[in-house]
This record gives C-alpha cells, structure tokens and sequence, in this order.
C-alpha cells in the first residue's frame, strides 16, 4: 500500500481527492488536511509516501510547502492554475493534475506514482549491495552490515550495523527474503536475521546484543534448529 496525504483549502476538492484514494487499491489515505500548515504539522509525528497537493492555498501554498521538506515523498501537484506546471515539474513533481479533474485523470497518477516507487524499491542482482527507496531517496546498503529485517504491514525495517534508526522502505518480506543470500534466514514471520550476527541462541529466540532479542516463529523453528545442528562441532 501507498499511504498518502491530501492536501487541499477546498472542502469539495479535499472531499473529491478522498473519495478519489479511496477507489485505487494500492493507495492509503493516511491524513487530509485543509492547509499546507496543518500537513506540516502531521508530518512531523508521522510519515506518508505520497502528497496530493492543491498549490494554491492561504498562508503557505502547496509549492511553497514542498519545498520547504527536508526528505519530500513524491508529489502530485493539483490546481487550476496550468501555469504552476513547469515549476512543478522543476521540483520533481511525479504528476501534475489540473483541475477539474476526473478518476481516469487520478487514476493514471495513482499509476505514475505505484511505477515510481516500485522502481525504486529495487535490490541489486550483485550479492554485495542492495538498493533500497526511502524518504524519497535511493539508498545503498551493504548486505553484510545489516543486522537483521522487521517487517510490519507492507512495510520494512532494515536495521544496518553501526545505525540507530533503521532504513523503512516499501518493500514485501517475501521480496527481502528471495534477494537475500544464504547467510540470511526467515525466523518468525516478521522477522529475517543476518545469521552471522547471532552472538547466542537462547530457548525460542536469537540475540544479536544485549538489548537486541527476537524470537523464532514455531512455523521456522525446525529449519532454523537444522541450521544450528548443521553447524555443531562434534
């Protein structure tokens, strides 16, 4: 799922760009906000990965806001106005929709939008790096220093060696698994771990540090308990 914020100081347009979301299957609505303020406010507890945004609004308009986020997700800019388009375009807006628009119009951006991130949220063929999309930007992450993967929804945490936060990226558990080398194995249904970071094995659960435990699922514990017995030394 695509989870997005409309944006727009028009009830009707802000009513039609719900109803609009509602009807694509990938996309999520996260918020709708009737001001470019108050969208910031929202994401500053919480994080979308697309805005439909109207550009022309009190306070702070739509071109204005975007450009004023530090990691923007990807935008579709809304607005009567046809002369907004080719700066829109200048901050890499993925579509433009001039209203009045209809759910064919909506629609294709919706698809723009799902192409988008889909190329983004690519792994590597090479064993060595992956490529992951994240706050709208492409990150290389070196295999060997993730530590183990967190699944949750349509959602990943990547948590990386030596970082605090983890990489979230749009990205299926099935998908991470079947790039990933063999050094690397399904646990739990929310969990995939780097096998060679495991320091202890301790009941139904493995620990990579002293604060870092997770459990082994009862539906891949066998496999995981053939792993270890392939690994003993006798």
């Amino acid at each position: 799922m695509i989870r997005c914020l409309a944006i727009d100081d028009e009830p009707l347009a802000l009513g039609q760009l719900v109803t609009y979301i509602s009807k694509v299957p990938f996309l999520e609505l996260a918020a709708q906000c009737q001001s470019a303020l108050e969208a910031r406010a929202f994401l500053e507890h919480d994080t979308v990965d697309a805005i439909f945004c109207d550009i022309n609004m009190p306070d702070l308009n739509g071109m204005d806001f975007v450009k004023s986020l530090t990691c923007p997700p990807l935008i579709v800019f809304t607005t009567a106005y046809s002369e907004y388009a080719v700066e829109g375009f200048k901050v890499n807006a993925v579509d433009y929709l001039l209203k009045p628009f209809g759910l064919q119009d909506f629609q294709r951006s919706a698809s723009r939008l799902k192409e988008r991130i889909e190329g983004a949220s690519m792994v590597n063929e090479q064993a060595d790096v992956i490529y992951l999309k994240t706050d709208y930007r492409v990150v290389t992450v070196h295999i060997a220093d993730i530590r183990y993967i967190e699944g949750m929804s349509e959602y990943l945490k990547v948590w990386v060696e030596g970082e605090p936060k983890p990489i979230i990226t749009l990205l299926s558990m099935k998908k991470m698994e079947e790039r990933l080398p063999s050094s690397f194995m399904r646990i739990h249904r929310s969990y995939i771990v780097n096998l060679t970071k495991i320091q202890e094995v301790n009941k139904n659960r493995v620990i990579l540090d002293a604060n870092t435990y997770l459990p082994v699922g009862d539906l891949y514990k066998e496999a995981f308990q053939s792993y270890l017995q392939s690994r003993f030394i006798r």
